[in-house]
């Protein structure tokens, strides 16, 4: 299993959010730029950057940020906020990134990011599809930074974009997004068993290695870790096994 970093930028910071929520941010006093190299150097490979200020204007209000550490890391980049035409998503691909992610649009625009997939190659595009879970247990897919619900379920989601080989999914569990009690296991468990060819990401929840020990067991191609690494929850040296450029 793959641990990605995420770097948050919000008006030039480095910040974590309380399941999606603006109000509720811790700033790190962390040089954005700075704090890739470090990931870089600890030995992970790709990491995961989210411009929160462009996933509401839809403007890439940090891109300059974003592309001092495509330049400066070394890191496979994925990129995601607020991408929302062709034209954002070429610039995107030409400075250089690895993948770049769509959220709120796959939902919104199908067609559209259909047409992204086909045009640009799956391995290009990440589906980001954020789940809270209904009274039944079923995953339903939220639009629009958390606040909207998408009225589509997570299966119907992702059965949409098999036929244009859909390859790279990362799911986040809202209701465990920056709470530090521990990612969905079951939910990650059972998007595994149905789509076992899709490279999923997990997201949110993650408190430290026994987590990520965890999400390995059922077979997860990869795992996304914020707070726990800023926090320091996690420890480079317990990563080893985890980080191939170590």
């Amino acid at each position: 299993m793959k641990i990605i970093p995420a770097i948050d930028l919000r008006q030039g910071q480095c910040v974590r959010l309380f399941q999606g929520n603006f109000d509720r941010q811790t700033i790190y006093g962390k040089d954005p730029v700075a704090l890739a190299d470090s990931y870089r150097n600890m030995g992970f490979s790709d990491v995961h950057i989210v411009d929160l200020d462009g996933a509401r204007s839809g403007q890439q209000e940090n891109q300059e940020i974003i592309r001092s550490i495509i330049k400066s890391s070394e890191l496979a980049v994925q990129v995601g906020g607020g991408i929302r035409s062709a034209e954002q998503l070429e610039s995107w691909l030409d400075a250089g990134v690895a993948r770049v992610v769509i959220g709120s649009l796959a939902i919104i625009r199908p067609r559209l990011v259909s047409e992204w997939l086909a045009s640009y190659g799956p391995e290009k595009v990440v589906l980001a599809l954020d789940v809270t879970l209904d009274e039944t247990g079923t995953p339903q897919v939220a639009t629009h930074g958390w606040t909207r619900p998408g009225n589509i379920t997570l299966w119907q989601c992702i059965d949409t974009y098999l036929d244009v080989g859909l390859q790279h999914v990362l799911c986040t569990d809202i209701s465990r997004d920056g709470a530090m009690t521990g990612p969905n296991i079951e939910l990650y468990a059972q998007l595994i068993g149905k789509y076992p060819q899709i490279q999923l990401q997990a997201s949110g929840g993650v408190r430290d290695i026994n987590d990520l020990k965890a999400l390995d067991r059922i077979g997860l191609p990869a795992a996304i870790s914020g707070r726990a690494l800023l926090d320091g929850k996690i420890d480079s040296t317990e990563l080893t096994t985890f980080l191939p450029a170590a």
